[in-house]
């Protein structure tokens, strides 16, 4: 009913229930005078003429302007954060020189990172085109937070692929790389099931307020965890396979 109301005012306004009596009002980029449209037909719904029977505790209205410095810095906190994540891991593996270079680890992390961050943009993109949902600051924590989540199931892997290379020096790396990923298959699964289930619970029997952040963590967990087996490690044994042609 209150969705009815609010049609004629507004194009497509979203409304997410908080608590018993609260809800957010998401529309598009509205003026003063529509604003106060609304706010009235609000208080009209609310079946009272008094101001006190519907409370506004907060306005917001976002802008082209700041819609682009939320883009700019999102992108710019995505690679900074790749960027850190290449240092750390080159200067973590800098004891392994061969067959692949520290650094080589780290590239293999991010263009995986990569994959983890485009699945879920492009998710939450065909969600917004079929279904108006739109993406906020919420949506950028969430992509950090599975970067976080990705690249420490990722180092688990190439860490275990170190060991395995100082204590089987003269094994092939493709088989090394083998072992590894069947050493740590079953401790990357039962972490990545037991962060599902939670956020699967969370997902169903949270507040409406949270639902698509869950969401946006849900998407990237599941595809950055079999990234960090099916994409991270294979980009190291073929990129040594070309080096190994090209004499690198």
């Amino acid at each position: 009913m209150l969705e009815e109301k609010l049609i004629p005012l507004v194009e497509k306004p979203v409304i997410i229930p908080t608590g018993d009596k609260g809800a957010i009002i998401k529309m598009k980029l509205i003026d003063e005078a529509k604003h106060q449209q609304v706010f009235s037909a609000l208080k009209e719904l609310s079946g009272s003429a008094e101001v006190d029977s519907v409370k506004e505790k907060r306005f917001e209205m976002i802008g082209p302007t700041v819609s682009s410095d939320l883009r700019t810095k999102s992108f710019l906190a995505i690679v900074f954060v790749l960027l850190a994540i290449v240092a750390y891991i080159a200067l973590a593996f800098r004891k392994v020189s061969r067959p692949v270079s520290s650094w080589k680890f780290g590239v293999a992390a991010v263009l995986a990172l990569l994959h983890d961050v485009i699945i879920p943009v492009g998710v939450f993109s065909a969600l917004g085109h079929f279904m108006g949902i739109e993406v906020d600051t919420l949506f950028v924590t969430a992509l950090l937070t599975v970067l976080g989540f990705s690249v420490h199931d990722t180092i688990v892997v190439f860490d275990r692929i170190r060991e395995n290379l100082l204590k089987f020096p003269r094994e092939n790396f493709d088989e090394i790389v083998n072992r590894s990923i069947n050493q740590t298959f079953v401790r990357s699964i039962n972490t990545s099931l037991t962060v599902l289930l939670v956020l699967l619970a969370t997902f169903f029997f949270g507040g409406e307020s949270v639902r698509y952040f869950v969401l946006a963590l849900i998407v990237g967990v599941f595809f950055g965890t079999y990234s960090s087996i099916f994409i991270a490690s294979p980009i190291l044994v073929i990129w040594n396979r070309f080096s190994s042609k090209k004499g690198v």
